[in-house]
């Protein structure tokens, strides 16, 4: 599953994302992710790791209570726009970041 991460591939994503980083922090990044997908590829080998059922919290929390949904003040359509420099059929429109591959 190995797929490698270059620097160039993140300074193509920053720049989709309208961000920038030093070259030694892209060299860092790139050497950061080169770790993460080698335990990921240890991770996809252990044996009936498909059964396991992922984890959303390390640890049952029996005394865990959520509070109750409440209904309250809200902004209008307007005083969320306001502050938008552009905005599509009452939404705002934000850059293209995600390409269709």
């Amino acid at each position: 599953m190995e797929t490698e991460v270059t620097k160039e591939k993140l300074k193509d994503y920053a720049s989709k994302l309208m961000f920038d980083m030093e070259d030694s922090e892209y060299e860092t990044l790139a050497e950061e992710f080169k770790i993460l997908l080698k335990q990921m590829d240890v991770i996809g080998n252990i044996e009936n790791i498909k059964d396991v059922e992922p984890m959303t919290f390390p640890f049952k929390n029996f005394d865990a209570t959520l509070r109750e949904d409440e209904v309250g003040d809200y902004l209008t359509v307007s005083e969320v726009l306001q502050n938008s420099k552009h905005e599509v059929n009452d939404q705002v429109k934000v850059p293209r970041v995600v390409d269709e591959d």
